[in-house]
């Protein structure tokens, strides 16, 4: 062999050797030993980056007061003024912040807890959930597709199903040890919130009648639900990089809950700015079915997560949505001669099938669903 081809091989050998490396995830390159710098797989294009000393920055360095909706006042009294208000805070920000909920303080708390405590464990614990595969009940792993993308993530992930929980749990991982119990809970609690305040948009929306809601809801209960623990491990030069790149999530709604630690940036006005946590309230987004479902009326709108050199962070996605083999399609009631059908029919097959065939990109599935 000659010594171009001997380097060559060589050469080959470990680049296959780094990958492996990071399909470990981020916790595992930290936690090899203390990283002064972000490697390169991980540093995005100097566009992309959300630093603020770029100049031409649209990055707005303050904080963003998203709508807050009081759960307990939607419930009483005052709901038809909640319902406008929210259905203010779909049309205007996509986002808002839900307080006074139904999910008990300790539920809240644990979850957040048994998360940390996860993403805790030795490596040889978390690789048994380690897997490309996106349809798997269960996927520990990092970035989006960590052989696929370009630019990896600064998080590691647990994805879970969890609807109809007695399917999902025996899958779920078995330490630590009060893992499923903690879990199973908070998954059946946020499961129930996510109804109510679904059924409180449908009717937000004014389109529809007792016994059509009540058709419509019936699909949510025996809908699909997913859950995403985050970890965001301290990053020596957050400046470079990002905790997930600015997206726009599938589902109808999306239910998450975070720790004290600022990480979450949503799209304003095409200015990015960050949502200040506020103590157990769900951060509650609109996803690209509901956008579809709405004919356009409701906006899923682009976030990310930026990551810090302070603390690490953990947040808690619950997606929600209709049964994976549901077709997703705009209301009949929302389109008109004045208002066409906006968006193709679609489901869960077909979005798989687009994001595994290629890198995700900011809301590109939702606008190849869009009618010209």
């Amino acid at each position: 062999m000659s010594p171009a081809m001997a380097l060559e091989q060589r050469s080959k050998s470990d680049a296959a050797e780094e990958q492996i490396e990071y399909e470990k995830g981020v916790k595992h390159l930290c936690e090899k030993g203390h990283i002064r710098a972000v490697p390169k797989k991980y540093i995005l294009p100097v566009a992309d980056r959300p630093t603020k000393s770029v100049k031409g920055s649209n990055v707005l360095n303050q904080n963003l007061q998203l709508p807050i909706i009081d759960f307990a006042e939607l419930l009483g009294p005052n709901r038809p003024q909640v319902l406008q208000s929210l259905a203010n805070a779909c049309q205007q920000y996509g986002f808002f912040q839900l307080v006074n909920h139904c999910v008990s303080d300790d539920v809240v708390r644990n979850m957040i807890d048994v998360s940390g405590r996860f993403f805790d464990l030795p490596l040889e614990e978390r690789v048994k959930y380690m897997t490309t595969d996106m349809g798997a009940p269960v996927r520990c792993g990092t970035s989006f597709s960590q052989t696929k993308d370009s630019v990896l993530c600064w998080r590691d992930f647990l994805k879970l199903l969890c609807h109809p929980l007695p399917d999902f749990l025996p899958h779920w991982p078995l330490s630590p040890l009060d893992f499923r119990k903690v879990v199973g809970s908070y998954a059946e609690e946020s499961r129930h919130l996510f109804l109510v305040v679904m059924e409180a948009i449908l009717e937000s929306l004014g389109i529809m009648e007792k016994e059509e809601e009540e058709s419509v809801m019936k699909e949510f209960e025996n809908g699909s639900q997913m859950m995403v623990a985050n970890f965001y491990p301290r990053c020596p030069e957050p400046e470079l990089t990002l905790g997930i790149p600015p997206h726009s999530d599938y589902g109808f709604l999306t239910l998450l809950l975070q720790d004290d630690v600022a990480g979450l940036q949503v799209q304003y006005q095409d200015k990015w700015v960050t949502v200040q946590p506020i103590p157990n309230a769900f951060v509650v987004n609109v996803g690209d079915h509901l956008e579809i479902y709405s004919n356009g009326k409701y906006k899923s709108i682009l976030h990310r997560v930026v990551v810090n050199e302070v603390k690490s962070r953990v947040s808690v996605a619950s997606l929600h949505s209709l049964p994976f083999n549901c077709t997703v399609k705009p209301s009949p009631k929302l389109i008109d001669e004045g208002n066409p059908k906006r968006y193709m029919d679609t489901d869960f097959a077909t979005f798989l099938a687009y994001v595994s065939s290629q890198e995700p990109n900011k809301k590109d599935f939702l606008e190849s669903r869009k009618l010209q």
